[in-house]
């Protein structure tokens, strides 16, 4: 079975920038889209931020495995309401994949519980993207390192907490250096954060850079039942216990009321 991908953006650049726009007449989003589409495995399909609920229904979220989020000027603008759903599917076992500026949105804020607050520098600089596990799932393809010839820098210190793993660290031509690869678990759900991708630079044509989100894509998948209740705290009460015990002491609840944790 094909893993269903959404890839959602703002689409506020290309409409209102001409530079961003010659780079990604269609937006940043197809761009990335037709970048895994080549990938005979994937179902590819988008979403944005002027569409209701911002392209992400709760039907389009459970219609999807894994999400790929591109944000940069409008993050105050995505509603709370739809932030809570992205972060329940995540719980349940959507994979999800926060590329650039993508840091600051609201979803990766709520996931990581952190400011996520960085340095920057918008020069057009080098970038080297070092391969730190070459062997992990996500760095097959690559070679040693990515080189961009523009970018923006980003550089620590990046207030994330710490990942699971650190697959690509990155030295940029004005001498910062940046954790330019994490990955992360929240409740059933993987997630990857990737830096690369100012919206004034072809990056995500760059074939390195596709070849690294078609196998994040693949890495974040969890083929899973979704786990729906994961979010619930049901009480179990003593007649249920796999062994028998007798109550001993107080109670707040009575038999059968709903609790609270």
């Amino acid at each position: 079975m094909p893993i269903r991908v959404t890839v959602w953006n703002e689409y506020l650049h290309e409409k209102e920038n001409e530079t961003v726009r010659s780079i990604y007449p269609d937006g940043i989003h197809r761009t990335i889209a037709d970048g895994l589409a080549e990938d005979g495995e994937l179902t590819l399909s988008t979403a944005t931020l002027e569409e209701p609920e911002h392209g992400l229904t709760q039907e389009k979220l459970d219609a999807t495995d894994v999400l790929v989020w591109w944000g940069h000027k409008a993050h105050g603008r995505v509603e709370d309401a739809i932030v809570e759903r992205v972060a329940q599917r995540v719980h349940e076992g959507m994979g999800l994949l926060v590329l650039h500026s993508g840091h600051f949105s609201k979803i990766f804020k709520r996931l990581m519980g952190t400011p996520c607050s960085l340095r920057w520098r918008e020069a057009g600089e080098r970038e080297r993207l070092w391969v730190i596990n070459p062997s992990h799932p996500i760095t097959q393809g690559i070679d040693k390192a990515i080189e961009l010839p523009n970018s923006e820098m980003y550089g620590e210190p990046f207030l994330v907490p710490e990942p699971l793993e650190t697959v690509f660290v990155s030295w940029f031509e004005g001498g910062e250096v940046f954790r330019s690869g994490l990955t992360y678990q929240r409740g059933a759900g993987r997630i990857f954060y990737f830096e690369p991708g100012h919206e004034t630079y072809p990056i995500y044509h760059d074939p390195n850079i596709r070849r690294v989100l078609h196998n994040a894509v693949h890495w974040a998948y969890n083929p899973a039942k979704p786990w729906r209740e994961v979010a619930e705290a049901p009480n179990v009460p003593i007649d249920q216990a796999r062994e028998k015990i007798e109550k001993k002491g107080g109670s707040l609840h009575k038999a059968g009321e709903a609790g609270y944790r």
